[in-house]
């Protein structure tokens, strides 16, 4: 949901609470905020940090990194048919050894769990 800027109805309108003017629900809520940002900048590389350092709230960070990793939801299902296909139509590479081949196949299955997609073990192991 985001965050909750201390605000306050003047006139039927609602603005912008001055710092003096906060109570223990919005100081509450402001350390919150400042520790779930914390958090995600020290799971961050530096190029990573400088994508979302200047958001304001975890939110607009997470959904920065959200929209950076895993793209649109546009941009999600066109990954997701790019491995589906690599997967149907994965056979081993002329001059590959198993390991290799084992590591490519493995590559395809993680990155189709990682955007939602998971196929059984039967699934896995098919006729030839």
């Amino acid at each position: 949901n985001g965050p909750e800027i201390p605000t306050k109805l003047v006139d039927g309108q609602r603005v912008l609470k001055l710092n003096n003017e906060y109570n223990d629900h919005d100081f509450k809520l402001l350390q919150l905020n400042a520790k779930a940002k914390h958090v995600i900048f020290c799971a961050l590389s530096p190029s990573e940090f400088n994508r979302v350092y200047s958001l304001d709230s975890a939110k607009e960070m997470w959904d920065r990194l959200m929209v950076t990793y895993e793209g649109t939801n546009q941009v999600k299902d066109t990954k997701i048919n790019r491995l589906v296909h690599d997967y149907e139509l994965f056979t081993m590479l002329e001059n590959e050894n198993i390991s290799s081949m084992y590591a490519r196949f493995n590559d395809i299955i993680n990155a189709l769990k990682g955007l939602g997609i998971v196929y059984t073990n039967h699934e896995l192991v098919r006729d030839s």
